[in-house]
C-alpha cells in the first residue's frame, strides 16, 4: 500500500488548467523530485496535497484514506509537513521560538507542553544544521538559513511525509551543497520526501524517482537519470544546452599541432 496515492487530480483557475489528471504514488522511504517549467502546476500539487487547495476532480490518499478537501491543520495532523517557497517566520520569536510553534500547534498526537516543544526544536535545529543559531533572532538569519528554519519548522510536527518546496532556489553553489545534506540527513532519519527544485544536481543526487510536470499534465516519471534524457524533458523544460554539458567527451583522438613526429635534437615542432 502507498503512503500517498494522487489520482486523476486536476485543478482549474478560470480557464486555466493548473493541473490536469495527475496521477503517482509515493511509497515510504522515497524521494520523489518534481520538475517541470515556471507554471508547469508543481506548487499548485503541493497545495493540493496539504489541503491549501480542494482538487476539482480526482482524489488525494493517504494510506488508503482520502484526504481531498480536508482541512490543511487536518492533514497535517496525519503526518504530511510542508515548506514554502516564501519563507515567513515569525519576526518577534527566536530560532527556537519558531521552530517549537511546529511542535505545539502540527503534531499528530496532540499538543507539547511548551518545555517538551522547545526540547524538540532543539534536536531538529541540531539535524539542520542550526543548533548553533537556536538562540538568534530570526530576524538575524541569512537566507540560506531561513530555509533551514523553514525544514525545522515542518519537521518539529513530526511527519512521516515532508513536502518540500523550491528550499535551494537562490542559493550559490556552497550553499546548495549544504541543504543538500540537510535533505540527505532529514531521509535518514525516515522521513519520506516529495520535493519541487530547479537544480539537477539535486533531482539527480537525492531523489529515487523524478516527476515531470509540463502544462499541469504529466510528461514523464521514472529515475532520474532517465528522466533527464527523454527528448521530451530537454524539448519543454531542460534545454538543449543542458543536453550537450551531460553528453560524455568525445573519443576521438587528440588533434596533433606540428610535425607528428618527436623533433630530434635541433628539429622544430612549428611549420
Amino acid at each position: 500500500m502507498s503512503l500517498l496515492a494522487v489520482r486523476d487530480v486536476s485543478k482549474r483557475f478560470g480557464g486555466v488548467n493548473a493541473l490536469a489528471a495527475v496521477t503517482f504514488t509515493v511509497d515510504q522511504g522515497d524521494v520523489l523530485g518534481i520538475i517541470g517549467p515556471n507554471g508547469a502546476g508543481k506548487t499548485t500539487l503541493l497545495n493540493c496535497i496539504s489541503g491549501l487547495y480542494r482538487p476539482d476532480t480526482g482524489d488525494i490518499a493517504w494510506e488508503a484514506e482520502t484526504i481531498s478537501g480536508m482541512a490543511p491543520y487536518r492533514i497535517a495532523r496525519l503526518g504530511i509537513g510542508r515548506t514554502f517557497q516564501i519563507v515567513r517566520p515569525f519576526p518577534s520569536m527566536t530560532v527556537r521560538e519558531n521552530t517549537a510553534m511546529g511542535a505545539l500547534f502540527g503534531r499528530p498526537h496532540g499538543r507539547l507542553q511548551p518545555g517538551a516543544a522547545l526540547a524538540e526544536a532543539d534536536e531538529v535545529l541540531d539535524l539542520v544544521g542550526l543548533g548553533e543559531k537556536r538562540h538568534y533572532p530570526v530576524l538575524r538569519l541569512t537566507v540560506p538559513d531561513r530555509k533551514r528554519l523553514e525544514v525545522a519548522r515542518a519537521l518539529a510536527m513530526q511527519p512521516r511525509l515532508l513536502l518540500l518546496d523550491e528550499v535551494m532556489a537562490g542559493l550559490n553553489h556552497v550553499e546548495v551543497e549544504q541543504a543538500l545534506e540537510m535533505v540527505r540527513r532529514v531521509r535518514e532519519s525516515g522521513v519520506t520526501i516529495v520535493l519541487i527544485e530547479h537544480v539537477m544536481k539535486v533531482i539527480v543526487g537525492i531523489c529515487n524517482r523524478a516527476l515531470v510536470l509540463n502544462f499541469g499534465r504529466t510528461l514523464v516519471e521514472g529515475p532520474p537519470a532517465e528522466v533527464l534524457k527523454d527528448r521530451r524533458v530537454i524539448e519543454a523544460y531542460l534545454g538543449e544546452r543542458y543536453a550537450r554539458s551531460q553528453e560524455p567527451p568525445s573519443d576521438a583522438p587528440p588533434k596533433v599541432v606540428g610535425n607528428q613526429h618527436h623533433p630530434r635534437m635541433g628539429e622544430s615542432n612549428e611549420e
